[in-house]
């Protein structure tokens, strides 16, 4: 059997300590609830909570039909047909956290706060949005391999079972309760000079602030450089446009305050931001521009995806007071 052990993640001069046993990665089907894994990317511990079937608009494979066509933003887009692809809602290891916080923050979701404070936005921490093929499955003898706050309210362990963690009753009705925040629906993905650049947009609510409503969404994005090259994210150039009829552009230094280098031993940088429009809907769209050794600089498209509110309004989520 092929063990690992979590060496990088223990002080200089600790002993290694087997940590589970790598299963075959599924290529067809999903994992289940309770499934133990290692993220590929950012190599932390994980465990599923539940998966999520999302339409993946891929910009890197094309339609049969390639026409250009106008879209509402007014530049030429080839039409992109959305197929079904299995992403999960996951738990990751406090241990690692440290270790990944340089590359993909750990607040993958949010919420819009339930009181009167309009702007009031909270989080919870160890949660993660992943791909199928983010996945390396493993077993464990551990009854408690994962080590999060949520990790023994969530699931429980029954050896007769495989895997051997179940959901219990307070995960169902988390899901159930939330899911309008929590629901992954649409990811969009393109490819510019080997760096793929993923966007989740989520709705997150509508706000009332004077006498107009705004509405809010959160997306995720990940930047994966899929070349040996080293290179350095500089600026970031946004378009977004409401239905309302406006047109924003948003200029900047890096992203989230950072300017991440992507190599090959780093490849890849998660992070997650908010967007607010006065209209129900809108769509968004860019370019992250990077800085490759030798001073020359690049445009990465960040593929154009949509801001839908959900047609029938949510109240905020309520009961998240661990």
């Amino acid at each position: 059997p092929n063990y690992f052990s979590a060496s990088r993640n223990r002080p200089e001069g600790k002993v290694l300590e087997t940590v589970g046993v790598f299963e075959a990665p599924k290529q067809h089907g999903k994992y289940e609830t309770g499934q133990l894994f290692l993220h590929s990317v950012f190599g932390y511990r994980g465990i599923v909570l539940f998966p999520w079937q999302a339409r993946l608009y891929d910009r890197d494979v094309a339609s049969p039909v390639t026409e250009k066509s106008e879209n509402a933003a007014g530049h030429g887009s080839k039409e992109v047909k959305g197929k079904t692809h299995t992403y999960y809602q996951v738990l990751i290891d406090a241990r690692d956290c440290p270790h990944i916080s340089q590359r993909s923050q750990t607040e993958a979701v949010t919420f819009l706060a339930n009181h009167d404070d309009s702007r009031a936005l909270y989080a919870i921490p160890g949660l993660d949005y992943v791909s199928h093929e983010d996945i390396l499955p493993y077993s464990s003898t551990d009854q408690v391999p994962i080590q999060h706050e949520l990790f023994e309210r969530f699931l429980m362990y029954d050896q007769t079972k495989v895997p051997p963690f179940v959901a219990r009753d307070t995960l169902c009705a988390w899901q159930e309760k939330n899911h309008p925040w929590l629901e992954l629906s649409d990811v969009h993905r393109e490819t510019t000079e080997n760096i793929r650049v993923t966007v989740i947009p989520f709705y997150m609510g509508m706000r009332e602030a004077q006498n107009s409503h705004v509405y809010w969404w959160r997306y995720c994005i990940r930047l994966e450089n899929l070349d040996s090259e080293v290179v350095q994210l500089r600026e970031r150039h946004w378009r977004i446009f409401s239905l309302s009829g406006t047109l924003e552009t948003v200029r900047g230094r890096g992203v989230v305050g950072r300017e991440p280098v992507l190599s090959k031993e780093q490849p890849a940088f998660q992070y997650s931001s908010h967007v607010s429009l006065q209209a129900s809907s809108g769509h968004m769209w860019g370019t992250f521009r990077f800085e490759r050794p030798d001073g020359s600089h690049f445009d990465v498209r960040i593929p154009p995806f949509s801001l839908e509110s959900n047609k029938d309004e949510k109240t905020p989520p309520s009961g998240l007071h661990w």
